[in-house]
């Protein structure tokens, strides 16, 4: 629900009683028994592609692309969508907006700095969702307080509580980010949170913003501020990490294991620098070791390999091929004794079916490292059953061609076995028994 009254009282005793809680100058006010603690064993998926993914080098979209992005989002069953930056420009207002109005499902956010301008543009912007969230953020560090803004951490403190104060006007579902959380004092993170729990905020996300932390300090973190924060256990607490030091989605999985119930994170893990904690990653983990992590979410997972793909062709670049769940080579074996493995029970070598996350279908890659299973397996789909001596003579073929090309097409096996000039051409003479030679040439091998 949206509040479209003024900005007066509120703002001033609400935040005000905030600061001087944490502080200590009085008893502590913003619990009273109306809110729960949320369910424990429930993770909920926070999706900023639209925000910080956009927000990086290559992965600018335009009104129509974010649009459609979110209604694939919604269908893959994100829980919250940041759709944007409201104040960042016209483009991205409108976008927000658009999203908000048409999409339904997730509850819809916007991103917001601490200042009064931000939030009334994201509240606009979001005011026709049907179920708005205001994200607001304020640095914590010591070095972004001073050499960014260039303000007291008594001056943060009071501007963190005055400002959730005001988005609580606007929202009843108001987050709140310590930027560079990871870096920040931990004394000095606990009153910002404090002070941020007591203006209303209903989720407190703990960002690593500089991909700084390790899976240790980071749970480390979410369980000092459940220690020593009061109420932080009747709000859910978010990650939000950065994989500049490729820790993104272990500090993630740290977190969920340390009382962390939201996690922030990207399509394909895009995001500033080096990237955010991928979606799929996490949704991955949490599917195949239930043993580890005994929490429900909300996702559908066969879709996930959809709408990575549905990225990829909105951006400049997909994923890596080495890119865990969704990248081409995922579910891809090229060496003998795998595909040897995999073609006798998956399981061998795949610990998730390609179609739990939406890949149509493993692939068998015939290189150099191939063994004979998986060139008969491919010659069998091609319609060539050959016999046991035939197939010796094509591997043998086979090998020296993957020697000689990084790539093997099919065509290239159709080469070997039906286009007999082109298979002796192919194998060496010397190599290969002069019966088979023989067959090969006037074409008498089994084909079916």
């Amino acid at each position: 629900m949206l509040y479209r009254g003024c900005f007066c009282e509120t703002e001033s005793v609400s935040s005000k009683m905030a600061v001087e809680a944490v502080r200590g100058d009085r008893p502590r006010a913003g619990f009273n028994g109306e809110r729960h603690s949320m369910p424990q064993d429930r993770i909920y998926f926070f999706d900023t592609t639209l925000r910080d993914g956009e927000q990086s080098p290559g992965c600018s979209m335009t009104h129509q692309e974010k649009l459609t992005l979110a209604h694939s989002l919604a269908g893959l069953g994100v829980d919250i969508l940041e759709a944007g930056f409201a104040i960042a420009s016209d483009g991205d207002f409108a976008a927000i907006s658009a999203i908000a109005q048409e999409v339904r499902g997730p509850k819809v956010a916007s991103l917001a700095r601490a200042r009064r301008e931000d939030i009334e543009r994201a509240a606009k912007a979001v005011e026709k969702a049907a179920r708005p969230r205001i994200h607001v953020f304020l640095a914590s560090s010591d070095i972004h307080l001073e050499y960014k803004l260039k303000i007291t951490r008594d001056e943060a403190l009071e501007q963190a509580a005055k400002m959730v104060a005001l988005a609580k006007t606007y929202a009843d579902d108001v987050e709140f980010s310590p930027e560079d959380a990871t870096r920040t004092d931990p004394e000095f993170l606990c009153q910002f949170v404090g002070a941020a729990i007591s203006a209303g905020a209903t989720t407190i996300n703990l960002p690593d913003t500089v991909g700084y932390a390790t899976p240790e300090d980071y749970a480390g973190m979410f369980r000092n501020i459940l220690a020593k924060v009061p109420g932080a256990d009747h709000v859910i607490l978010s990650t939000h990490c950065h994989d500049d030091l490729g820790l993104a989605v272990a500090n993630t999985l740290a977190a969920i294991r340390a009382g962390a119930r939201q996690v922030e994170c990207t399509i394909n893990g895009i995001g500033e620098r080096a990237g955010n904690a991928a979606l799929e990653e996490i949704a991955a983990a949490l599917k195949v070791r239930t043993d580890v992590y005994p929490y429900e979410c909300g996702l559908n997972l066969e879709k996930l390999y959809p709408v990575s793909q549905q990225l990829a062709g909105t951006i400049s670049f997909g994923a890596a091929p080495n890119k865990a769940v969704v990248g081409a080579n995922a579910f891809a074996h090229e060496a003998g004794i795998h595909q040897h493995g995999v073609l006798s029970n998956p399981l061998t070598y795949e610990i998730m079916t390609p179609l739990s996350v939406g890949v149509p279908a493993n692939r068998m890659v015939l290189g150099k490292h191939s063994g004979r299973t998986a060139l008969r397996s491919r010659l069998q789909e091609l319609g060539y059953r050959l016999s046991v001596e035939d197939l010796d003579v094509a591997y043998r073929a086979f090998t020296e061609l993957a020697d000689r090309k990084k790539a093997i097409y099919d065509q290239d096996l159709i080469n070997l076995v039906a286009h007999h000039q082109r298979h002796e051409d192919l194998i060496s003479r010397e190599r290969a028994p002069q019966l088979r030679s023989d067959r090969l040439r006037t074409g008498q091998l089994n084909a079916g």
